[in-house]
């Protein structure tokens, strides 16, 4: 018989062993190897059968077992120091207290649609969501004072299975709160809080607010699965990427609306500081900017005002190279539900201007959430630098006039959280040969570590990813098949001594999951070489609609069930975190072959190098500014081949070549100790140069002093005097957006170069400028220059600004000079940008005047 529900009903713990219900509620257990030590000792079987879950554990502990513990002195004696251990971890300074200034936000709202902290809490899909959940933990080692806010979805993404014939099917576990380490933000009466969301035809939708115990950080998720809500509304947080148009809008609302509103609640019942600076990790949370305009205009500013003061303290993050992948809405229906009293004070068609894509090549009537959020933040970035310069190309009709290197979108390239990705045994060898468990710190090119010591540690990842594999393997033919038992080779499936490759990662078709199958030959001829035989393990989800996506995976799973090949490659079903775990420390080589320049940043390949692997990969995300010729191989990508069939093969044909002649014989080339002297000092050569540069500590400390420093005090000057500065800005902003029409550089002349420039000359720029009715302090004046190119356009260019010499009526003489310092094709121009010291860049406001 079935139960009709099911819930979990969590032990009562002997007083003496209290401290491990915090030990087991703040996911810093996911990252404290001590900790995990302490809970796999109550019991080793039960550790791995609850999914190394603490909660899941001490739900299925025997009550006997804790009164065993409960006198064991020497478990309760580590269990009290662990928990004086994170104590201190919790309110000790940091780095952020101890090295940044008074100027620093005292808090700040980070604000993603997904968050993967742990496997023990599902609420993630791929990338973006592992990188939010990073950045929380990176943030609080540092010491960050971030708040949080995502959604709590029931089901999680989903659970994959893949069928006989090789279709990836979905299953969606409904998640039980109460066996998570979460706990209800609560009024003083022990009443839950809620945030309510007035939609159209007089319904509400609420939700409940969940904490996260994050180490120090505070995650809030916000849940409609409540019986204040209809049905219909309880179902809004059901699933991740879930659902059509409106359900994804009603998320969305959710998300940023909510969130602010849950924030302001947590403010009011805790002790928690509000945010000067709020973060929107991708366009999904980019209504909380409304929520805060909302507020503002409450407080007396008009809409136009209050963007000025929200724009000062937002930092907006894209993680899209493709317009394809971002969320865009029918106008009408983002009107629909801003028509209402949802926020008061703002009106529908403000809001539906910030989303809007007049420009150039936009789409009418289309509410795009990823322009709202440039809109709405002054500071925003992409995720790699090759990402950063594809983000300005593809939003740069925001700013016409601007070349794509002047469009104010900069670049913080990802990083990964070296405590949750690095495996303990590389961890183990940093403390036990170079006294640290700071693997991203360690001095890796120290004789202190010999080749032997980081080969044998190689070599016991590898077997590890090789057990895991089987038992996955099999896990999943029992429930494929009940009853039967699964076949003899699996116990003979991957061998723990061959050179492994890995693939895992979400399967759209551009990250090309299926190029290793381009000659299914001559990949056969390489996996099942005599002399430098490979084994591939591949794992990754497709989106549910993704139909083409699932047709690449079943692709995969039907060559990898090839009984000449079935034992050197393999699918993983069900792709998360416990896996990612093995997986990338297990493999030699990570592969990425996505078509460049559609990958945003890939922080796989980052996992798997702070490990000790090696990178094979088209030289697209963090790999373009990373690969140096010692730390892996590049791909080369043949971007100019004629079609995207030719493309495939000839760099399908170029990863094989690779594979044949580089890096399978550089692995299987022993020396005497048996130990692949030259593939080890690559290994050495990656642990000692990237694994400081491809942390998340790097990465948070960046947006720390790149970012949020700033954002913080633009925000502060500008809300001074109660708001004087913002409704000065606004003022100025209309003012110069009236005249820019007639604003133009009328003559431009220039002098002081012999009949032959050279080097050390100096060429002096006069320029005439009509302002109408502007003054000099509205503008800056610049000289642009540098090497003149094809169609005369300027590779590099840097700029001058030019003087004001005097005027006659609106038309004004700058001047200037430039010193000729480098041989070569010179070029230069002028052009006329609005100034104001609360800009933080001269294209902020898309106005620009260009002599012709």
């Amino acid at each position: 018989m079935k139960a009709i529900r099911r819930f979990t009903v969590r032990t009562v713990l002997p007083e003496v062993l209290a401290p491990l219900e915090e030990l087991a509620t703040n996911l810093r257990w996911s990252w404290h190897q001590p900790t995990r030590k302490l809970f796999e000792d109550i019991s080793p079987d039960l550790w791995e059968s609850s999914g190394r879950d603490p909660i899941g554990l001490l739900g299925e502990i025997e009550p006997e077992r804790l009164r065993e513990l409960a006198v064991d002195r020497e478990f309760v004696a580590r269990a009290h120091a662990l928990h004086e251990d994170l104590r201190d971890y919790l309110t000790e300074p940091r780095w952020y207290q101890k090295n940044c200034s008074s100027d620093a936000p005292r808090s700040i709202g980070y604000f993603s649609p997904e968050f993967g902290i742990a496997a023990a809490l599902p609420q993630y899909s791929g990338g973006l969501g592992i990188l939010a959940g990073d950045h929380l933990k990176s943030a609080s080692d540092l010491g960050v004072p971030i708040i949080g806010v995502g959604l709590f979805y029931r089901s999680g993404y989903f659970a994959q299975s893949i069928s006989p014939d090789g279709w990836q099917e979905e299953s969606y576990p409904v998640l039980d709160p109460d066996g998570l380490p979460l706990s209800v933000l609560r009024h003083p009466d022990g009443q839950a809080a809620h945030v309510s969301l007035e939609l159209p035809d007089g319904r509400w939708l609420q939700a409940r607010i969940w904490q996260v115990a994050v180490g120090r950080i505070r995650l809030l998720l916000l849940d409609t699965d409540i019986p204040e809500n209809d049905d219909s509304l309880r179902s809004v947080t059901d699933r991740l990427y879930g659902g059509g148009g409106e359900h994804r809008l009603l998320q969305e609302l959710l998300l940023g609306i909510g969130g602010v509103r849950a924030i302001k609640l947590l403010v009011e019942l805790t002790d928690a500081e509000a945010p000067e600076v709020f973060h929107t990790n991708e366009g999904h949370a980019g209504f909380l900017g409304l929520e805060r305009i909302s507020d503002l205009i409450g407080e007396g500013l008009s809409f136009t005002e209050a963007l000025q003061v929200i724009r000062a303290g937002t930092v907006f993050t894209t993680h899209t190279p493709v317009p394809a992948g971002i969320d865009r809405f029918d106008a009408s229906l983002v009107r629909q539900y801003f028509s209402t009293d949802l926020l008061p004070c703002v009106q529908a068609e403000d809001v539906l201007a910030l989303g809007a894509e007049d420009y150039e090549g936009g789409t009418p009537n289309t509410f795009n959430m990823a322009v709202m959020g440039l809109r709405l933040g002054q500071r925003s970035n992409g995720v790699s630098r090759l990402h950063g310069d594809v983000s300005r190309h593809m939003f740069g009709a925001l700013w016409p006039g601007f070349d794509a290197d002047d469009v104010p979108i900069t670049s913080v390239t990802n990083g990964v959280h070296a405590p949750t990705w690095v495996d303990e045994s590389l961890i183990e060898l940093a403390s036990t040969k170079l006294g640290t468990t700071n693997s991203s710190s360690a001095d890796w090119a120290s004789a202190a570590v010999s080749n032997a010591d980081l080969w044998n540690v190689r070599n016991g990842m590898r077997n590890q990813l090789v057990m895991d594999a089987r038992a996955r393997v099999a896990e999943a033919w029992s429930k494929q098949n009940p009853g039967i038992g699964h076949p003899a080779w699996f116990s003979q499936l991957l061998d723990p001594d061959v050179l492994t490759i890995g693939f895992a990662r979400r399967v759209p078709t551009y990250k090309r999951l299926t190029l290793m199958l381009h000659d299914p030959e001559r990949l056969r001829s390489i996996l099942l070489s005599e002399d430098h035989p490979v084994q591939i393990v591949v794992a990754g989800k497709s989106h549910p609609a993704d139909e083409e996506g699932k047709r690449l995976i079943q692709k995969l799973v039907e060559f990898s069930q090839e009984p000449d090949v079935r034992k050197r490659i393999v699918f993983l079903p069900n792709y998360d975190i416990a896996m990612a775990q093995l997986l990338y420390p297990g493999t030699d080589v990570w592969l990425n072959n996505p078509l460049r320049p559609l990958e945003a940043c890939g922080t796989s390949g980052m996992k798997a190098a702070l490990n000790g692997s090696l990178n094979l990969s088209i030289l697209d995300g963090w790999w373009a500014e990373f690969y140096d010729q010692e730390n892996g191989w590049a791909i080369p990508s043949a971007d100019s081949a004629g079609d995207s069939a030719e493309r495939d093969k000839l760099e399908a044909d170029s990863m094989y070549d690779l594979i044949e002649h580089q890096i399978a014989p550089r692995f299987y080339d022993r020396g005497p100790d048996g130990v692949p002297t030259r593939w080890v000092e690559s290994i050495r050569h990656t642990l000692s140069t990237m694994s400081y540069d491809l942390s998340a500590d790097r990465m948070v400390r960046e947006y720390v002093e790149r970012l949020y420093v700033p954002a913080a005090a633009a925000e502060r000057v500008i809300s001074a005097d109660d708001y004087a500065p913002a409704r000065a800005l606004a003022a100025w902003k209309a003012k110069v957006i009236a005249a820019w029409p007639l604003v133009a550089v009328t003559h431009v002349e220039s002098g002081g170069v012999d009949a032959v420039p050279q080097v050390g000359d100096e060429l002096h720029v006069r320029a005439h400028v009509t302002l109408d009715g502007l003054s000099t302090d509205d503008v800056s004046v610049e000289v642009v220059y540098g090497r003149a190119r094809e169609n005369d356009r300027l590779e590099s260019p840097e700029s001058v600004t030019l003087s004001p010499l005097r005027s006659v009526g609106d038309l004004v003489e700058f001047a200037g000079t430039v010193t000729l310092a480098r041989a070569g094709s010179f070029g230069y121009n002028v052009r006329v940008v609005p100034k104001h010291p609360l800009l933080a860049s001269p294209a902020e406001l898309g106005l620009v005047a260009v002599a012709s």
